[in-house]
């Protein structure tokens, strides 16, 4: 999917909006250059939300939607008065009536781990995207000693 122009991007929510929630969409939506691990969110003192442009870009239209129709669910409970924090029953009940995704899938882009550490006695692995100092830290099953997995 190529990067919308702002316009097509308000038109897009709006019409999800409509059709999904059967109500309008009357704030601010823009893209987010600088999200990172997330593929949106609401902030509800500005009533605005904003998308991750990487998710437009590199997954399937249907993810992008996915993610979309999400932040909507946030968006429309906020503005009724009702729960729409993750936790609330209002917001699960909403993201289930609307087949709104709970999470997003990682981008494709985005390494899964950088580092890979095996315990040395029970060999459980590790994957970890920080270095792990292995003279303090040990294994959480066996409570063996961790050393750096070969091949990363």
């Amino acid at each position: 999917m190529a990067l919308l122009t702002d316009r097509e991007l308000h038109e897009l929510v709006d019409s999800l909006s409509r059709q999904h929630f059967h109500k309008p969409f009357q704030d601010q939506v823009q893209f987010n250059f600088r999200l990172r691990t997330t593929g949106g969110r609401y902030i509800p003192v500005k009533r605005v939300i904003e998308l991750n442009p990487k998710y437009a870009a590199e997954m399937a239209g249907d993810e992008f939607i996915g993610i979309i129709k999400h932040e909507l669910c946030h968006y429309h409970l906020h503005i009724e008065g009702k729960g729409y924090k993750h936790g609330d029953a209002d917001f699960k009940k909403l993201l289930k009536q609307t087949g709104s995704p709970r999470h997003c899938t990682p981008l494709p882009s985005q390494p899964e781990y950088k580092y890979l550490y095996r315990c040395k006695d029970c060999g459980q692995e590790y994957r970890r995207m920080r270095r792990v100092n292995t003279g303090r830290y040990r294994c959480g099953k066996c409570r063996g000693r961790l050393m750096k997995a070969e091949g990363e």
